[in-house]
């Protein structure tokens, strides 16, 4: 027998333990999330062998992803062992319940992860769009040195490399250091960036990250004054650039070319990791360091029998006819 909850909490679910997939599908993620967005659902489906929980937010009449600009990715939450597809089923069912619009954003599929939650929720009798929505850009290092990776990196980015590599002093961290952390801060304002969209929660991840062992924080000086500073962490084999900033002031010294090369240098010859993963966007200098390109995609699911679907489904099977696909 399969049971139905709805949380407001992540706190509130029972389910021991959650299994981790990456920084972005942990409890403590979540912990965050639901602190700083309004009307969180954490939707769990259990039975004997175990659960699955999709943590959700109300946005309107639709339930959403759980998400904010700080994540990758987005997946649901599971104990190790438990019938997953069976109870992404069941929690399908039970949403119809909640809403007739769920919107699923930023999901894998290299894992199989859009594919589950759209064949759960088309088995369960909702109409499902699949679309990409971003590029996520990666570097499966495939054994190879940092020095052997370099060597297969532009001609141009090994070039200012060489040039501008002496300019900057280069200070790499494992551990939280409030120092750096507030230097990254100041030239963040400092960067072409926009504005940090919530300092205070990415201190928190940055924070957590350290005390678990996970944080590789950079800076890059020159003269003594920070001019670039990086976040990136590593956990299951696996390299997660996080932020990037430098001075618009200093961008004649390359320092953050620098900075991603010590960092490349350090995840590759000590982490020893199989994956250096970019985030999303497909930006021209994230190509000049990664070497594949992965989806990412957005699930959307309407109830047919909610008139209020019915303008957006009769687009999505019109552009379905025009393109030649067939009729979901």
């Amino acid at each position: 027998m399969t049971a139905i909850s709805y949380h407001a909490s992540v706190k509130d679910v029972q389910a021991q333990p959650l299994a981790a997939n990456g920084p972005f599908a942990r409890r403590e993620w979540f912990e965050k999330l639901e602190a700083t967005q309004s009307l969180p659902v954490f939707a769990v489906a259990e039975d004997a062998s175990g659960a699955v929980v999709l943590p959700l937010r109300r946005s309107g009449r639709r339930l959403e992803s759980l998400l904010n600009w700080y994540g990758f990715t987005w997946r649901p939450l599971a104990t190790p062992y438990g019938s997953f597809d069976s109870l992404l089923i069941a929690l399908a069912e039970g949403l119809s319940a909640q809403s007739s619009h769920v919107v699923f954003d930023r999901l894998p599929d290299e894992d199989g992860t859009a594919r589950q939650l759209e064949r759960a929720f088309v088995r369960a009798g909702w109409l499902v769009k699949r679309e990409a929505c971003d590029t996520n850009r990666v570097l499966p290092v495939g054994g190879r040195s940092y020095a052997e990776y370099l060597e297969s990196r532009p001609g141009q980015l090994r070039t200012t490399l060489k040039r501008k590599a002496k300019k900057v002093d280069v200070e790499i961290t494992t551990s939280f250091d409030e120092n750096i952390w507030n230097s990254y801060e100041e030239i963040y304002a400092k960067s072409w960036k926009p504005e940090e969209g919530d300092p205070a929660l990415l201190r928190a991840f940055a924070e957590a990250e350290g005390a678990a062992g996970r944080i590789r924080l950079a800076i890059a000086r020159h003269e003594g004054e920070a001019v670039a500073a990086q976040f990136w962490t590593v956990e299951d084999g696996t390299a997660y650039i996080h932020k990037l900033a430098h001075r618009e002031s200093a961008k004649p010294l390359s320092p953050g070319t620098t900075l991603t090369a010590a960092l490349m240098e350090h995840v590759i010859d000590r982490d020893h990791v199989d994956l250096v993963d970019f985030g999303t966007g497909d930006d021209g200098y994230k190509r000049d360091w990664m070497e594949d390109a992965r989806p990412r995609y957005r699930l959307q699911c309407w109830r047919k029998g909610d008139p209020r679907n019915w303008p957006a489904i009769g687009k999505h099977r019109l552009r379905t006819l025009v393109s030649g696909g067939g009729d979901g």
